[in-house]
This record gives structure tokens, sequence and C-alpha cells, in this order.
């Protein structure tokens, strides 16, 4: 199959000179995650402002404009909020951006009415976003772990990569994706031309396309050799070669096939709504900057996003020791661990803490936007700042 290039392109649309608070997203082109909340903002019809930031640390536009030294990309801010995590970034884009306003939801309806969200939630969470990843990462290039970005993830794991021994396991990771694509095949009831069959019964996507389709665009281009120059830095080189087409082809796979071809097709004739910038300077030459720092923040009641249920005050504050006002440290629970982001605890709810970053070391850069980082609690660590280990 040729490369093809998720509908994000270089002549995007300008955000509507409006007042309003800003949509900012901070991430690299090859970055699947990144590739994932672009698709989710193009679904919605959101316009936003996107800011490259390097594949790999150091990244000194989040780190001196937020105090935040957190790895993972993308980052997304709404005005003066920054949310971390795909997980935690989508559910603030339907909170903020509901379809009661018009804008398209990620959970659309279902024929039969049913309420998919949590199963939707769990699914891209923890099967797309961690099992067909790890999938998809191992297909990425012998190459490109020989470059600075292979010794860089090595660190965020906690061990080094051998670049020989993960190109060895090449076959063995397409073996992998065989299975999972055979598992997803029975999922899609038909392969007719004529009907629009999406992953769950609803009348257009649900978070369950885009989590699976921009796994599927990252990792099969990947494995082809593209986005290798952008996700090194340009340390090693594009190539193209057959990449995972012996496992991911119409013939061994024609639902899904179909489907993915189909998802491609309804992005491409989406409006984008994307503003692109150049780099962290024109972040704040273009006046972007100070359309944050301007940006109200959010009361007190209207911090937190909805959740089924209210905190246990019992169990975070008297055993675990996080109450509001507390110093407190927040890291991933699997990868990044090195690198917390430490603050004062302004709220917290079962799925969500937010906190105010202290400065990076110690002074008030001028630069620096008066924010708060909201994290989900879902797939990470939240800790008093004084306790020695995470």
């Amino acid at each position: 199959m040729a490369s093809e290039e998720l509908p994000v392109p270089n002549n995007a649309a300008t955000i509507d000179n409006d007042p309003g608070i800003p949509v900012i997203l901070f991430g690299y082109n090859s970055s699947t995650f990144t590739i994932k909340i672009r698709a989710c903002l193009l679904l919605k019809q959101i316009p936003y402002t996107f800011i490259p930031v390097p594949s790999m640390p150091p990244r000194h536009l989040l780190t001196s404009h937020f105090s935040l030294p957190y790895r993972r990309i993308p980052i997304l801010a709404i005005g003066r909020e920054v949310y971390c995590d795909t997980s935690l970034i989508i559910e603030a884009l339907e909170h903020f951006f509901p379809s009661s306003e018009g804008y398209p939801s990620l959970y659309p309806p279902t024929s039969g009415g049913e309420d998919y969200r949590g199963l939707l939630r769990s699914l891209t969470s923890w099967w797309a976003d961690r099992a067909l990843f790890r999938v998809m990462t191992g297909l990425i290039p012998e190459e490109v772990w020989r470059t600075s970005f292979g010794e860089d993830r090595g660190k965020l794991i906690g061990h080094p990569l051998d670049a020989e021994k993960l190109g060895k396991k090449r076959s063995e990771n397409l073996a992998r994706l065989d299975t999972q694509l055979s598992i997803l095949e029975p999922v899609l009831t038909t392969n007719d031309e004529t009907r629009k069959t999406w992953l769950l019964p609803t009348d257009s996507p649900s978070l369950a396309d885009v989590a699976v389709y921009t796994q599927l665009h990252w990792g099969t281009q990947i494995a082809k050799g593209h986005f290798v120059a952008d996700i090194t830095g340009g340390q090693a080189q594009d190539t193209d070669t057959e990449g995972a087409d012996a496992v991911w082809n119409s013939e061994r796979y024609p639902k899904l096939w179909r489907w993915f071809k189909l998802m491609h097709r309804y992005l491409e004739t989406l409006e984008v709504m994307e503003e692109t910038k150049a780099d962290g300077e024109a972040f704040e030459r273009d006046g972007v900057l100070s359309r944050m720092k301007m940006s109200p923040a959010l009361g007190k009641r209207s911090l937190l996003l909805p959740t089924s249920r209210k905190i246990l005050p019992a169990l975070e504050e008297e055993k675990v020791g996080l109450k509001e006002g507390t110093a407190v440290a927040v890291v991933p629970d699997d990868t990044g661990r090195d690198s917390p982001t430490v603050g004062t605890l302004i709220a917290m709810s079962p799925e969500e803490v937010v906190i105010k970053p202290q400065p990076i070391d110690g002074s008030d850069d001028p630069k620096r936007v008066d924010v708060r980082v909201h994290f989900p609690k879902v797939g990470f660590t939240i800790r008093p700042a004084d306790r020695p280990k995470l």
C-alpha cells in the first residue's frame, strides 16, 4: 500500500480571530498519539493551534512555559488548563466541546441505544494504546534504535535498547500483529462496499475507530520506514519497504481493510480546523502565548471533569495523605518515572488530579504561564512529594 498521510495538511485552515479560550496541541508529526488526538479534533471539528515539539527531550517550550517535565506527548492546553495523557485529553474535549453545542461526539449513539462510553475508554486505554501499540512499536526499523531516539527511549523505559536484538524480533512481531488483526476481523459484520460499517453499531466513527485506525495507520507506515526522519530528528532517513504487507492486506483481512479505507476517506471529507505554527518561537511571536496567558482560569466548581461518583476523602486524605494544598509528585506508573511533575494539589476526583506545578529551577521565568496541569489517575501514581519513592 502506498504511503498515506493522515489528512492534516501543511496549509491547514486557521482558527477564527475569536477572543475566546485557545485550544493548543503540542506534539510531533510522527507520534502515534499526536496523530490520534489530531484525528479526534478533526472528527469533533474543533479549531486549534498545533505547536511542534521535539520527539525527545529537552522540550524547553514545555518546561519554561509550563514547568512541565512530563515526557509523554501530546499535551493539550485549553486556555490555561493543561491536559496530559490522551485518555484525559479526549474526556476534556468531549466535556468542553459537547454534542449539545454542535460538536460531533466521539461516543455517538448506537443503533440500540446502549451506552458504550466506559467500555470504549477501557478498550482504547488498555488494549489499543497499550497492547496493540506495543505490537506496532516492534515493527519500528532497526536503524531508528541506533540513533539518539533509541537511547532516549531506553532511558524512558528504564533499560538500554539493543537495536540488533530488536531487529531480529521483527518476524515475531509481525506474527503478533497477525494475531491482533485476526481477533479484530470478526468484529466487522460485512465487507459490502455499499454499507458503512464501523467497529461499533454507530452511524459515525467512535473513539474505537479512531484508536484502532491511528495505531494501524502509524504502525504500518513506520514499518515501511516512513516517519523515520521525523522521529529521529534526521539521524536516520525514510525508506519504503514492504513493511507489514505480508499480514496487513485486503486478501487476508478484507473487512478490516475496507473499514480502514472507509475511515481514511471519512477523515479526508472533513474540514481541517488546524492552524500549524512552525516552532516554539512562533508560539510566542504570533500571539498564541499571550492568548493563553489572558485566558480565564476555570472556577473551582468546573475545574474537574464530570465523573459518576464523588471522591472518598477517607481513602485519599487519611490513607494516602492526599488533600488540597499538599505538595505532590505525579508520574506514569510504567515508563517515564524519572521525570515527576511536582506541584500543589488543587483538586481531585476518582478519575483526575489537578496540580499547580512548581517552577522546575525554583525561579519564576517571565515566560511562564500560570497553568493548572491535569492528569488521569488511571496509569499514574500520585504521592505526597516528601515521600521518597513513587
